[in-house]
């Protein structure tokens, strides 16, 4: 764990600038700088950085935060990560605080894990580069492939030596210990006999999302025994889980944000050829059944999957289970085929780049009509069979968490199926209500509309807004004070008919507002919110960014806010005057208070009528009456402040 000392020493050290510079060309702008999109392909630079706010705002995709937040959003990083990487860029020592003798010894071993087999990974790498063996067989067999060296390079391909110890050896007299490397699947014991596990093999280092290898993938290039399996893969460790590991995902994460799609395959060599091609946004399940986590490590980066299959029957239909899982996760998915006889390696390498591309392009299908494709061919003109496709259809469909999406497939199959819209959300709704019936069901199955809502009825009631607009309101007043809470502005109002002007402070007007009538908050993270800026962040409530729960982070990053730079001739040229926000505070401020008294208000007032119709009591009722005339002239003054009409 890393102390709070060192944690506040790494964000004063911090230059968000000199962080986000290293991985976007940013230009000065005014006191900001502005530059293109880390996170999605723009060609009008919209990513603006303030050095003296110490945020980033991304206006092209509305993500924002500080330089802790940019880092683990743009690597995919976790809290403590992001730390770690600033703390190595500023040279700032981390000193954890003291862990038990257990975790001391579990953190030990899993650091010499990774020092092995980045070892091992280079050893692979020089093997390769560097001898006559490795030249002649894997550099021969790479290029033979059509992979360039600089794509070799960028997948830190290797070659493991045929003799069946030559690792081994050298691992264990540069003093790695033998336990480990048996462990990591590097060697095999026999008896007391060493030998190497992957000897004669090209090799595939798999990476996790930092760029360190976890495992190996190694593919034999000759051999006389056809039971010997054309690849083996490390054993799964601490470090390597094959299904919660894509490979490519190190080389493919920020290109999968850019591109907003993930393009999924089947082997190494398919994603090292669709880089090459220029298609970096691929990863592959490694021959592994598409899991539950895999889709999940896809979706921290993108809501879109694009499955590229090969063609075979046996395979597309094996997929279902697949389309099923990506769906239920609440992402979209499409699908993409190519020609007979060919897999995206070798397709890649009978068409240009750009002919890639396109086909790409042109044969992604939505999960609708490539299944209804595959299965209407089988069925043919059979009404039974054609009946279990709809089903089929169907079933998927449920499982889509998103009640919009599920409508527009209803149509979409609908249309392709040429059946009535009513008989499939009847259908839809059934299969929806048996899931919710399971003992294994959650929340996802409990929006089930009704099956077929009359004509004549009219439209349900939206219900009352009533927590919309606290909530709305609530949520302004934090941005406010986020943003501009140490921030003054002139004061109006009026002393008889003179009009007077004084000099507040946003933070302090709004709490004196609130306390004054002793209000609190609806929303709960809005009011824990509101008090850390009171108790610990007053000073800087913009350094609520920096927190290290993710609810409270991912939050301020959403509503910290930088205001474009504007050019000087817009004023002084062409006479256009252009008012910032920081500029409207007063308005802003009591225009966003009075909203809000007033809505609670309206609640009140509400509340009150409610309790009158319902009290036997005149006393009572006359009380009653009394507060709310109260109330009604509270609200008259609040809608004139905010020059609304009251219509009787």
């Amino acid at each position: 764990m890393i102390p709070k000392e060192t944690i506040d020493q790494i964000i004063n050290a911090v230059r968000i600038e000199e962080v986000i510079g290293d991985f976007v060309q940013l230009k000065k702008v005014g006191s900001n700088y502005r530059g293109l999109s880390p996170f999605k392909n723009e060609k009008t630079p919209s990513f603006y950085v303030s050095p003296s706010k110490g945020i980033y705002k991304d206006f092209s995709t509305g993500k924002g935060g500080s330089a802790i937040s940019f880092v683990m959003e743009h690597e995919k990083l976790s809290y403590p990560e992001a730390l770690r990487f600033l703390a190595k860029r500023y040279n700032i020592e981390i000193k954890e605080e003291e862990l038990t003798a257990e975790q001391i010894q579990e953190q030990n071993e899993r650091e010499s894990l990774l020092v092995i087999l980045q070892y091992a990974q280079q050893f692979f790498s020089d093997y390769l580069w560097d001898t006559d063996e490795g030249k002649s067989v894997g550099l021969a067999y790479y290029r033979q492939r059509g992979f360039s060296d600089a794509t070799i390079k960028k997948f830190k391909l290797g070659y493991h030596p045929e003799g069946r110890d030559i690792f081994a050896k050298k691992a264990i007299a540069d003093g790695y210990k033998q336990e480990y490397l048996e462990k990591l699947g590097l060697i095999k014991n026999r008896e007391g006999r060493i030998f190497d596990f992957f000897h004669g093999r090209v090799m595939f280092p798999i990476l996790n999302l930092t760029g360190r290898p976890i495992g190996f993938g190694g593919r034999v290039l000759k051999s006389d025994n056809k039971e010997i399996a054309k690849y083996f893969n490390s054993p799964e460790s601490e470090l390597y889980n094959k299904s919660k590991t894509l490979y490519g995902i190190y080389q493919a994460k920020s290109r999968i944000s850019l591109e907003d799609n993930c393009y999924l395959v089947e082997g190494y060599t398919d994603v090292i050829a669709l880089h090459q091609a220029g298609i970096e946004n691929a990863v592959a399940s490694s021959g592994t059944s598409l899991t539950t986590e895999q889709i999940q490590l896809i979706k921290r980066f993108t809501q879109n999957i694009t499955i590229l299959y090969d063609g075979d029957e046996a395979g597309i239909k094996a997929s279902f289970r697949g389309l099923n899982m990506i769906l239920e996760a609440g992402m979209n998915v499409k699908v993409v085929l190519f020609p007979d006889g060919d897999d995206p390696d070798s397709y890649s390498r009978k068409v240009s780049n750009e002919e890639l591309n396109n086909y790409l392009h042109a044969n992604a299908k939505d999960f609708i009509s490539f299944k209804t494709g595959v299965l209407l061919s089988e069925s043919g003109s059979d009404p039974i069979k054609k009946a279990k496709v709809i089903r089929d259809i169907v079933e998927s469909i449920a499982l889509v968490p998103d009640a919009i999406l599920r409508s527009s497939y209803v149509q979409t199959t609908s249309q392709l199926l040429q059946i009535q819209e009513s008989v499939l959300i009847t259908e839809l709704n059934a299969l929806r209500r048996k899931n919710a019936s399971k003992p294994e069901s959650n929340a996802r199955f409990n929006d089930l509309p009704p099956d077929l809502p009359p004509d004549d009825e009219p439209p349900a009631s939206m219900g009352d807004n009533t927590q919309v607009a606290f909530d709305f309101t609530e949520r302004e007043l934090v941005r406010l004070l986020i943003n501009y809470g140490n921030s003054d502005f002139d004061y109006h109002h009026t002393d008889g008919e003179e009009v007077q002007v004084g000099r507040l402070n946003v933070l302090e007007f709004i709490t004196s507002t609130l306390n004054a009538d002793e209000i609190t908050f609806e929303n709960p993270l809005y009011q824990r919110i509101y008090q850390m800026i009171l108790e610990e962040y007053r000073e800087n409530p913009l350094m609520l960014a920096n927190h290290p729960e993710d609810e409270i982070r991912e939050l301020v990053s959403q509503l910290v806010e930088i205001s474009y730079s504007l050019s000087e001739n817009w004023k002084n040229k062409h006479y256009i005057f252009t008012e910032l926000e920081e500029h409207l505070l007063e308005t802003l401020v009591k225009d966003c208070l009075m909203a809000y008294l007033l809505k609670r208000v309206e609640t009140e007032i509400d509340k009150h009528r409610k309790l009158i119709e319902n009290s036997d009591s005149i006393d009572e009722q006359l009380t009653l009456i009394a507060k709310q005339k109260e109330l009604e002239r509270v609200k008259v003054r609040l809608s004139a402040e905010l020059k609304r009409v009251i219509l009787k």
